[in-house]
């Protein structure tokens, strides 16, 4: 089904608009609230997955694993939380735990991809629509449309600016946690956000344009 080009400008918008509030921002990398995760004494297996299961998905999807490739990515995941939770010092939040583990499982199965098929092209999956299956369709197609948006945007970003750009614009991790997740100094963290946001917003003004010319 092809989405009405309305609910691609209204995607782009909100995307352009959350952006640019971000860049205009009194802070770099807005120092936000953590979100509700199992305190230590109930961290088990099965409540650090039920609560975290969807972050790391959708993590691994805006971080350009293929939509085919996804559930494995997160099996694996998931099956090395299984193996390390236990020796979880604590030094970090869950998710900052979480996406460090994810950074070095999509880096192993870039080097697979590589190998196999190097020109293997990436696919996205609509998980607004895959997520919501009570939402009406119209509200089903906007969210479609954001979500290839932010896709198509996010392919703009090389892979070291769109790591940084996820963590901080899309899954709102602060500067500590992302230096904890990537190893990157603070100020690394700073200057690659920088970058990804330029970078990010001159992609979304080319992609306006082109959708401007596309109604003419």
């Amino acid at each position: 089904m092809q989405t009405p080009r309305p609910a691609g400008h209204s995607a782009l918008k909100a995307v352009e608009l959350s952006v640019h509030a971000a860049v205009e921002g009194a802070s770099p990398i807005n120092e936000r609230a953590a979100s509700r995760e199992p305190m230590r004494a109930e961290a088990t297996f099965e409540s650090v997955y039920s609560t975290h299961v969807e972050f790391v998905w959708r993590s691994a999807l805006r971080l350009g694993v293929d939509g085919a490739a996804a559930d494995d990515v997160v099996q694996q995941v998931f099956l090395l939380v299984y193996q390390r939770l236990d020796g979880f010092e604590w030094r970090s939040t869950l998710k900052t735990w979480l996406f460090a583990i994810l950074l070095r499982v999509v880096r192993g199965h870039r080097r697979i991809l590589r190998r196999k098929s190097p020109h293997l092209a990436h696919e996205s999956v609509d998980l607004d629509l895959v997520a919501d299956g009570a939402a009406n369709p119209h509200e089903a197609l906007s969210r479609a449309e954001a979500s290839r948006t932010i896709d198509s945007l996010l392919d703009s970003l090389d892979r070291d600016k769109r790591v940084v750009f996820v963590m901080a614009e899309l899954e709102e991790m602060t500067a500590a946690e992302i230096s904890l997740a990537t190893g990157l100094e603070p100020s690394a963290v700073y200057s690659r956000l920088r970058a990804a946001r330029t970078d990010f917003e001159r992609a979304a003004a080319a992609l306006r344009r082109r959708q401007l010319r596309s109604d003419r």
